[in-house]
């Protein structure tokens, strides 16, 4: 089993127990900021479980359907997981907003601090591992569930230190006002998993810094003259360049197919924790004014 899926097995395992402790706490004591988390928690369960099934679609070979396989899935997954955290911000807010209105005493405080402490610890753990695998491997969907625990990770902070100012000042109000604060700390989170995931969608080049490394390979070898059409996009744990690469005339097609297989290996180690796939036109001459007006017409 790949790293990326281990970590989503036990991401899955550890959301489960946190669902169960909360929500049985925050039902019981009728805390908002507790009730919050142990929605948090559930989300984050049904999160992982898709992001299981993500990573587990995603790693199948092409076929006849899918020639370049399923990877797109994995951006897919972090956007639908940017949304799920939007939308639990949504209820939060909403459920604050009610208690805020309609007062009501908060019990079993100490059963609610104590279930904080441990989901805090554990949630802890869970974010250094999780952090370690995105580390390792670059998976978008690993990064996304890493950030979305530390996200976590805040709001059981900040819902056990409200648990401690109620218990000790008696303020109910503290309760639905660290409510809104978590929804809008998590709404906040959830819009960089949003666009990194719509954009890899959209096909969206690299980042700069890894268009010109490439740019770099390509200007270094001395058999090349010119370069035109390179195009980049990225899906998943797989990077596409294609590139259309000027030799000389005489040139015979077995030098200039060495000279390409070369420059393709050197562009694959610039991302070594990334499949990438290259496709390197040949042309004799520079035929980009060509096409161009080709595809003006």
């Amino acid at each position: 089993m790949r790293l990326e899926k281990k970590a989503t097995v036990i991401s899955t395992s550890v959301a489960a127990v946190l669902v169960v402790m909360k929500m049985t706490v925050g039902i019981l004591s009728g805390s908002i900021a507790v009730l919050a988390s142990a929605i948090d928690s559930m989300l984050d369960l049904i999160v992982s479980l898709f992001n299981y099934f993500a990573l587990h679609t995603a790693e199948k070979d092409p076929d006849d359907q899918f020639h370049y396989g399923r990877s797109k899935i994995e951006p897919l997954a972090a956007v639908i997981e940017g949304v799920v955290i939007s939308f639990s911000a949504l209820f939060i807010f909403y459920e604050a907003l009610v208690k805020i209105a309609h007062p009501r005493a908060m019990e079993r405080m100490n059963e609610s601090i104590g279930v904080m402490i441990v989901s805090f610890i554990i949630t802890a753990f869970l974010v250094a591992f999780l952090n370690s695998v995105a580390k390792k491997t670059k998976n978008m969907v690993i990064k996304a569930d890493a950030l979305h625990y530390r996200t976590d990770l805040f709001s059981n902070g900040a819902v056990l230190m409200a648990l401690v100012l109620i218990s000790y000042t008696a303020e109910e109000l503290i309760d639905p006002i660290l409510g809104i604060s978590i929804a809008i700390y998590m709404i906040y989170s959830a819009i960089p998993i949003i666009k990194e995931g719509i954009l890899m969608l959209l096909d969206a080049a690299l980042e700069n810094e890894d268009l010109q490394k490439i740019k770099d390979v390509l200007a270094a070898e001395p058999i090349i003259k010119d370069y035109h059409y390179l195009q980049t996009r990225e899906s998943g744990s797989h990077i596409f360049v294609s590139v259309h690469a000027v030799f000389n005339v005489s040139i015979s097609l077995y030098d200039a197919h060495i000279v390409s297989d070369a420059v393709e290996e050197k562009i694959r180690n610039l991302f070594p924790d990334k499949k990438t796939h290259i496709l390197m036109h040949m042309d004799p001459y520079d035929d980009s004014e060509l096409n161009e007006k080709e595809d003006h017409y």
